[in-house]
């Protein structure tokens, strides 16, 4: 660790309970999820009081001050005291739409129901590639 103020990116992510595991938040930072004052951190990068932490986890980018820091994973608490969330509220659960999920059992899509989905989804990503056959 650099000084008494800093500590690992990877290990504050997961004492404040922005990620359930610390080999999430280790993976996550050597993905490219995590950005420290925008720029990209490694799990070894130390945060300091004051910086802004952004991750990128399921769909939803979270922006978080530094308040505290701490070493060791804290309840939920004490962990909101750590931070201040800037993040944007999630969207409504109304405008997440599940792409090519089909049910249990279905078996593989035919050949119509692979067309309906390319449709979809050239639809709703313009400039993106179809399936290839």
């Amino acid at each position: 660790m650099a000084d008494e103020g800093s500590v690992r990116v990877d290990l504050w992510i997961w004492s404040v309970r922005l990620l359930k595991t610390r080999s999430q938040a280790t993976a996550a930072c050597r993905a490219g999820h995590v950005r420290i004052n925008d720029e990209r951190a490694k799990p070894a990068t130390a945060v300091k009081i004051g910086d802004e932490v952004r991750l990128r986890h399921e769909g939803r980018e979270r922006i978080v001050v530094v308040r505290r820091i701490v070493r060791k994973r804290v309840g939920a608490p004490v962990a909101q005291e750590c931070l201040t969330d800037n993040s944007p509220p999630p969207p409504p659960r109304e405008m997440l739409i599940p792409i090519g999920r089909r049910d249990r059992g279905a078996g593989r899509p035919t050949k119509r129901d692979r067309r309906e989905l390319d449709r979809l989804r050239a639809h709703l990503y313009p400039g993106a590639e179809p399936a290839e056959d």
